[in-house]
Order: structure tokens, then sequence, then C-alpha cells
């Protein structure tokens, strides 16, 4: 029965290990298929078909895969592991379904609508988490779910799984009190209060300040010095006659 699903088409894979930077080199993309009624099989996929068919995809997309020419099956491209750098697909699992079986699977969460707390008050949204757990029928896997910020007017409000319109067909596995989102207030950055600078004018006439009471100081202390050495020298003198004077 023909689906207007998009076609997949792989061959099979006897190379294994590091030899498959081989056939990385030769342009194919190295992926294992798994699942419903299926043995676990090895097969390359056409590395350049496959990347313009990812971004053509959603999230939780169905494609129907081929292999070697033979009957195709639904497939759910399970994960695909990319280059640390360049961000190219090294390896993907390609995952068989039941259209009569229930997924379990992650759907990502996409903030729409306007908040007054963002675009008149300056605050950043903060997404608290970025999917949700769900589980449904492979053909109604949703492949986002839209959730509205209109209600974020100030920076007390908050969005909460349970606020998540979630479709009938899906059953909703998260947390319903799990933070979905919120907005976050504005840093306001604390200004030091600058250092007084003493102007140089006024840095010279301290230091004549200064040395003025200090060259005061030492004079003071030499004149007490001498007044004492006046007083010593009258009473040595005066002392000698006193002794005369009883003497005679």
């Amino acid at each position: 029965m023909p689906t207007d699903r998009q076609t997949l088409v792989a061959e099979e894979r006897q190379v294994t290990g590091k030899a498959v930077s081989k056939i990385r080199r030769a342009g194919r993309l190295p992926a294992v298929v798994y699942g419903h009624g299926v043995r676990s099989a090895n097969v390359s996929l056409d590395a350049h078909e496959f990347e313009l068919l990812r971004r053509r995809l959603g999230a939780n997309e169905l494609v129907d895969l081929s292999v070697g020419g033979k009957k195709a099956d639904p497939v759910l491209i399970h994960e695909i592991q990319v280059h640390p750098v360049n961000r190219r697909p090294l390896h993907v699992d390609l995952l068989v379904v039941s259209m009569t079986e229930e997924l379990t699977v992650d759907v990502p969460l996409r903030p729409v609508g306007h908040s007054e707390a963002i675009a008149t008050l300056g605050g950043t949204l903060l997404h608290a988490i970025e999917d949700v757990q769900i589980r449904a029928l492979p053909d109604h896997l949703p492949q986002s779910i839209e959730y509205s910020i209109d209600s974020l007017v100030d920076f007390e409000g908050t969005i909460h799984v349970r606020d998540l319109v979630i479709p009938p067909d899906v059953t909703l596995l998260t947390d319903p009190g799990e933070l979905v989102a919120r907005v976050l207030a504005p840093r306001v950055e604390e200004v030091e209060a600058p250092v007084a600078e003493v102007a140089p004018e006024a840095a010279e006439g301290e230091a004549a300040a200064e040395g003025a009471e200090a060259a005061e100081g030492a004079e003071g202390r030499e004149g007490r010095a001498g007044a004492r050495e006046g007083r010593e020298g009258r009473e040595g003198r005066e002392a000698p006659a006193r002794g005369e004077k009883s003497e005679s």
C-alpha cells in the first residue's frame, strides 16, 4: 500500500569496525537497522541523499526504508552520531516500527506568542526543558508541541508541563509539575563608586603643611631642651654660692 512517506534506500553492509572509514570516504554512511519483526542488520546509506532527507524531515517523522531493493518498512531515525567538529553524520540508527504499536519518544517544545515581560521589561525567556516524553502510535507522533508565552507578563509568571496542550491521541509521560519556561529579569550591573583623586596642588599643599608642622615640632622640642639646659646651668652656678655663704 503506497504512502506519502519519503523513501530511504540502503544497501547491506559487511564492513564493520574501524574499516567503516573506507566506506565513508566512498560517500557511504554506515547505519544499523533494528526493531519490530526484523533482525538487526548492518547497512549503508548514500551520505549525500541522507543529508538532504534529514533537512526535509521533522522530528519523529517516519520514512520508508528499502534495503537491497526489498519491500520498504516504516522506520524512525532513532539516533544520529555526528562528527564533533564539522557535525556531519558518522552513523545512523534506524528503528523499524509497527504501525499498530505505540512508541515512546521525546518531542521538542516550541514557544510561540508575545510576552510583555520580554518585550516591555527587557527579560529573557528561560527554557527549563527543551522537550517532553510522550507515547503514541507511529503515525500520530507530533513533530513538536507549541506553547504560548502570552501569559508571561511579568517575572513571576511560569509555564509548567500541565499547561501544555497535548493532542488527544497522545499520552504525556513527563511530570506535569515540571517547569517549562519563565522570564528572567535583566541583570543590573553594579557600578563601583569612583575613588576620589587628590589634585597635585592640594597634595603639595598638604605636604608643605605637614613639613611646617614637623618643623614647628622640632623647634618646640629644641626650645624646651634649651630651657632645661638654662635652668640646669643656673642651678649649678647658684649651688656653690649658697655653699660659700654657709662656710662664712
